[in-house]
């Protein structure tokens, strides 16, 4: 006995799908950076020291005086001198006029007057101590100094960005089906049967 059969026979439907990747590119270009550094402005400025030495004493010590200095003391010794003299002779004429006192004023006069002073001797020094007279003003140096700030430039480079969108294509490969096939299929009537 044959059974009437119903076949089915079905395909799923299938979806291609197609990627292309997107690509991105970035580059970071280094800043522009420039740094000038002047220099600093150093002024120096310098009063010289000065050294003054005067051994005029010394000079005069040893008896090496300049002409002005000789005529000024040979000036004031003449003057004193003069003055000594004529004081010497007032006081030698008072003793002459007082004759008729008693005594001997002209013999004593003449003693007095070829007698010198006694003369002394005693340790010294040529030239005398401290003599050289030094002065020294010390030099001065005034230092000023002017920094100088660095000069910086900076230029900052935008990023080179490039991008290709990625794609994605989505089709239908194939088709869904579906067969439906009928076996063994009769139709029985009265007295009647048919294949179908």
């Amino acid at each position: 006995m044959e059974l009437a059969q119903i076949r089915l026979q079905s395909e799923y439907a299938k979806i291609g799908i197609r990627t292309k990747k997107a690509v991105q590119q970035i580059q970071q270009p280094k800043a522009d950076l420039s740094i000038e550094q002047p220099k600093a402005e150093l002024t120096i400025r310098t009063t010289l020291g000065k050294l003054t030495i005067d051994q005029s004493k010394a000079r005069a010590d040893m008896d090496l005086k300049n002409i002005s200095q000789r005529i000024a003391e040979a000036a004031v010794k003449g003057y004193q001198d003069s003055l000594e003299g004529i004081a010497r002779r007032a006081q030698e004429g008072n003793e002459l006029m007082k004759i008729e006192n008693g005594g001997n004023p002209i013999a004593q006069i003449a003693k007095r007057n070829n007698e010198g002073p006694e003369l002394q001797f005693n340790i010294g020094w040529i030239p005398s101590h401290f003599s050289v007279k030094t002065n020294y003003v010390p030099a001065e140096v005034d230092i000023q100094v002017k920094e100088n700030k660095p000069i910086i430039n900076t230029r900052i480079n935008k990023p080179i960005h490039e991008y290709t969108p990625g794609n994605t294509d989505i089709r239908l490969e194939q088709k869904q089906t579906l067969k439906i096939d009928f076996a063994n299929l009769k139709y029985v009537g009265v007295n009647y049967e048919q294949k179908i």
